[in-house]
């Protein structure tokens, strides 16, 4: 069964920076679209960030330019920079598949909260 641990969250102010890893345990990582997520307050999951397994990225309008999503296949770990952040960032983040229907077991998350 696959499992995520999201790691790097914090409290970081407007303008700041935050690395976020997640750790992925499936067997076919090195072949999967992998994604970031975020949930904030009151508002539905949305997709910010995906990267093929070839390297292809692709982002949300919100985080284009300021968000760069990564991964290491031998470690299964999938990292996502953010740069300048904004108020409007805080959420939880989680990764998960980021191509058709997101693995139902999601993973505990990690806040990022951007004071202003």
């Amino acid at each position: 069964q696959v499992q995520f641990v999201e790691s790097g969250g914090g409290l970081v102010q407007s303008g700041g920076s935050l690395r976020l890893s997640c750790a992925v345990s499936l067997k076919y990582f090195s072949a999967a679209t992998m994604g970031w997520f975020r949930q904030a307050a009151g508002n539905e999951r949305e997709l910010v960030a995906s990267m093929t397994s070839s390297g292809s990225t692709n982002y949300a309008d919100s985080v284009k330019s300021r968000f760069t999503i990564s991964r290491d296949n031998l470690k299964k770990t999938v990292f996502l920079q953010m740069n300048s952040l904004k108020p409007e960032d805080t959420a939880v983040y989680y990764c998960n598949q980021g191509v058709g229907s997101p693995f139902p077991n999601w993973g505990q998350g990690t806040q990022v909260t951007v004071s202003s």
